[in-house]
């Protein structure tokens, strides 16, 4: 399997307002009476949905890391009175402990969820919250679809492993590691129906989240065109035009808000 590359920040933002909807609902139904003095959004990419949290709470101290230098350098470009920190979250090591802990379509490129929140436990405030959006791509017809494609023979060598890249898990696994360490626990799936101009503009927004491990497996350009196309093929089979020529493309997403107090 090919090293993975660093993200694109300018592809992954050409979809903001969607990408962002999310972290709306998120913090929105974020539960809290006092006003936090320190959030830790883990996984910012670029900081758009870090500005979520600080147009709610705008008096809050907040740190963004990614381990993506791509991801953080656009964050201290276009948000530059903010802490952000390129590292690992493994070796994030700050003075204090926040208040809120958030992490937006991010923890599904993390493996062993497990210890991954044993380590925010440890980032937590007494009083904390942790509150997570993860996007279940594998139960999606376009994740079903990206799958079955890289088993066909002519991309089975280069993609073996490449699935394994995406780690989440249903709403039952994380209710109960939550449930042992907070004080309560809300969890909800939504499935949101995004209105797409074309079926190029799923290919668009995939290319540089989704479908992203599977075309860092392959080595030769022209070989990753020939695999976009493949599934920008799957795309028209399954997800049809409307009257009006846009294209429906529903996405599925699991929110889960762990709360110690």
């Amino acid at each position: 399997m090919n090293k993975q590359s660093d993200w694109n920040p300018d592809l992954y933002l050409k979809f903001m307002d969607e990408r962002t909807r999310p972290s709306d609902d998120l913090v929105n139904r974020i539960r809290i009476d006092f006003k936090p003095a320190r959030i830790l959004d883990a996984g910012c990419g670029p900081g758009n949905s870090s500005m979520v949290l600080l147009n709610r709470w705008p008096g809050a101290g907040l740190t963004g890391v990614d381990n993506s230098p791509a991801m953080i350098d656009k964050a201290k470009t276009d948000y530059p009175r903010q802490e952000w920190v390129l590292s690992d979250i493994y070796n994030f090591e700050p003075d204090e402990k926040f208040d809120i802990i958030f992490s937006n379509a991010a923890i599904q490129w993390i493996p062993d969820h497990k210890k991954l929140f044993e380590k925010l436990f440890t980032l937590l405030a007494d009083n904390g919250i942790i509150a997570v959006q993860i996007p279940e791509f594998r139960e999606m017809v376009l994740g079903r679809l990206i799958d079955s494609l890289s088993q066909r023979e002519r991309w089975r060598a280069a993609m073996d492993g490449c699935a394994d890249l995406f780690t989440y898990n249903n709403f039952s696994y994380y209710y109960d590691l939550l449930a042992g360490r907070m004080k309560t626990v809300d969890i909800w799936e939504t499935d949101y129906i995004h209105v797409m101009d074309s079926h190029m503009s799923i290919l668009e927004w995939i290319r540089s989240t989704g479908l992203k491990p599977y075309l860092d497996c392959i080595g030769d350009e022209k070989e990753r065109k020939d695999f976009e196309n493949e599934v920008l093929a799957e795309i028209k089979k399954h997800y049809p035009e409307q009257k009006d020529g846009k294209v429906l493309f529903p996405f599925k997403r699991l929110f889960f808000i762990g709360y110690r107090i």
